[in-house]
């Protein structure tokens, strides 16, 4: 852990480069997370795979809550707080399901559609007016997953459907974040999100259960502990820098990704998958930027 930052006090430490440094390091956790999920899909079911993680997730959040004042433990949206728990377990399952059978840079690159999705889901949910660049640039960011996924070719995957449901589901988490973040400090939200996830996979658990080797329990275990901490990173980085100046640095996890595909699975991405992948990077970093340019303007004129 970086440093003991006070989750209940409102308002953010201004530090910018920090906040990148912590961003950065938490894309390389969650990128050994990935591999390490995508090594054990090949021999675990899916669910315990998550089940394990979120054990681990829901043992280190109940410490941090513990040091915390008891509302911690009460939300004031507990039913937003369920929703977004089970979107987050959901995403996080479905992604496994997809990354057995894709390559770890066209998962991740199907990852990164959550932050356009969010753009179309806080019309209905937050009320927001979306203009026609911010439009134009989901278009852009749903053209190249098409470029990836590659619908109706030689080189579909039936699997990629399941990492645009894994986007589409954390997607709709980021917005559910958004409107909690009102009334919800962040350290509630990460209790109640591992709490909800670690009992729903706790249900299923007994249906997908299979005994696992002392270095798979290893592995399954340490894949908690990476997630948990990146999660913990990506806390505390928003914290220091707003988030239109982390969004670029998390795009980094693509390189990590690749580089662990490649040493661990012996592939790389195809020309396909990084034509587009550069085009839903640009989109989304285009979207960081209008959204960084929305803060500055007159209500009337945000869209």
């Amino acid at each position: 852990m970086a440093q003991d930052v006070d989750l209940e006090r409102p308002g953010r430490d201004d530090n910018p480069l920090h906040g990148i440094a912590l961003t950065a390091g938490a894309c390389a956790l969650f990128a050994i997370a990935d591999t390490t999920s995508k090594y054990l899909a090949q021999s675990l079911p899916v669910v315990e795979i998550q089940w394990l993680r979120y054990v681990m997730f829901f043992g280190m959040a109940a410490a941090l809550a513990a040091r915390a004042p008891e509302r911690t433990f009460r939300p004031r949206n507990p039913k937003l707080q369920l929703l977004r728990g089970l979107c987050v377990t959901g995403s996080s399952v479905l992604f496994v399901y997809g990354i057995r059978r894709m390559t770890m840079s066209q998962a991740t690159t199907i990852s990164f559609l959550s932050p356009l999705l969010v753009t179309i889901l806080s019309i209905p949910i937050l009320g927001e007016v979306v203009g026609i660049r911010r439009w134009g640039a989901v278009a852009a960011g749903i053209a190249g997953m098409l470029i990836v996924v590659r619908p109706g070719s030689e080189g579909f995957q039936p699997a990629a459907l399941f990492g645009v449901a894994s986007s589409c589901c954390w997607g709709l988490a980021l917005v559910v974040t958004r409107k909690i973040s009102g009334s919800d400090t962040p350290r509630t939200t990460i209790f109640w999100s591992s709490m909800v996830g670690a009992a729903a996979l706790t249900a299923l658990e007994p249906f997908n259960a299979a005994w696992p080797t002392s270095g798979q329990l290893a592995l399954g275990l340490m894949l908690g502990v990476l997630s948990s901490a990146g999660q913990w990173l990506v806390v505390l980085a928003h914290r220091l820098a707003p988030a239109s100046v982390l969004a670029p640095i998390a795009y980094s996890q693509l390189i990590w990704v690749t580089i662990a595909g490649w040493i661990v699975f012996h592939n790389l991405p195809d020309r396909w998958t990084l034509l587009g992948a550069s085009i839903i990077v640009a989109s989304g970093l285009y979207t960081a930027h209008r959204e960084r340019v929305r803060r500055h303007l007159p209500a009337r004129d945000r869209a």
